[in-house]
C-alpha cells in the first residue's frame, strides 16, 4: 500500500499544476489589454474579469476555471480505478493551486468555479444543488460574493445528503468538502468584511473600476 500510495503521489502535483494556470489573467489580457491584477479587485476570478474585460471573457473564465477542478478529479480517477480518497485529494490540490498560484506569488483567485468543478465531478447532485443556491442568492441580492459563500457552506451538508442513494459519502469526502469550502469562505474574507459595512459593490456586467 504504501508503495502504491508514493507510485501515485505525482497526482496532487499534478492537479496543482493544471489549478495553477491563471485563465482569468490570460484571458483579461488576450481580449482587454489589460492586467486584471491592476485593475478593478485585482483578483484573476470570472467576476473582476468580466468587470475589467467584457462578458465573454468573464464566461470564458468561469468555465476554465471550472474545468481545471474537474479535470484534476477525472485525472486521480482514471489513474486510481475512482478512488474517492485520491479523487478528493486531486480536486483540493486543483482548488489550492487556483487560490495560490507558484506562477503568480501565490495570488490567485478565489476558488469558487474550480469547486464547482471539482465537485460536479465528484457528486453532480451535490454540485448543481449548491450552484443553485449560488443563483439564488445572487438573482435577488445580486451580490456574487454572497451567493458564493452561501454555496460554499452548503457545499459539506449537499455532498452528505446527496453522495449516492442511502449512503454517506466516505470520511475523507466529507472532511475534504470540509476543506474546500473553508478556503473558499476564507478567501472571500474581505467581502464578508465589505457586506458587514455595506460596502460591497453590486455585480454588473457593465466594466468597472469596482470588483469583488
Amino acid at each position: 500500500m504504501r508503495e502504491v500510495s508514493l507510485s501515485l503521489a505525482w497526482i496532487p502535483v499534478a492537479a496543482y499544476v493544471i489549478g495553477s494556470i491563471p485563465f482569468g489573467m490570460l484571458l483579461a489580457k488576450m481580449f482587454g489589454g489589460v492586467d486584471v491584477r491592476q485593475a478593478g479587485s485585482g483578483n484573476i476570478g470570472a467576476t473582476n474579469v468580466a468587470r475589467v474585460a467584457g462578458p465573454f471573457p468573464g464566461i470564458l473564465t468561469l468555465a476554465l476555471d471550472g474545468v481545471k477542478g474537474a479535470a484534476a478529479v477525472w485525472l486521480a480517477a482514471r489513474f486510481t480505478s475512482d478512488n474517492a480518497m485520491w479523487m478528493i485529494v486531486a480536486g483540493l490540490a486543483a482548488l489550492v493551486g487556483h487560490c495560490f498560484p507558484i506562477w503568480l506569488r501565490f495570488r490567485g483567485g478565489k476558488g469558487v468555479a474550480t469547486a464547482a468543478g471539482m465537485f460536479l465531478a465528484l457528486c453532480w447532485p451535490a454540485a448543481l444543488g449548491a450552484i443553485g443556491i449560488f443563483l439564488l442568492v445572487v438573482v435577488f441580492s445580486r451580490y456574487v460574493s454572497l451567493g458564493s459563500v452561501a454555496a460554499a457552506a452548503a457545499m459539506p451538508l449537499l455532498i452528505y445528503l446527496l453522495w449516492a442513494p442511502h449512503h454517506a459519502p466516505p470520511p475523507v469526502v466529507t472532511f475534504g468538502a470540509f476543506a474546500a469550502a473553508m478556503l473558499v469562505v476564507y478567501k472571500h474574507d474581505a467581502n464578508i468584511q465589505r457586506l458587514v459595512e455595506g460596502r460591497e459593490p453590486r455585480f454588473s456586467f457593465e466594466k468597472s473600476k469596482d470588483g469583488e
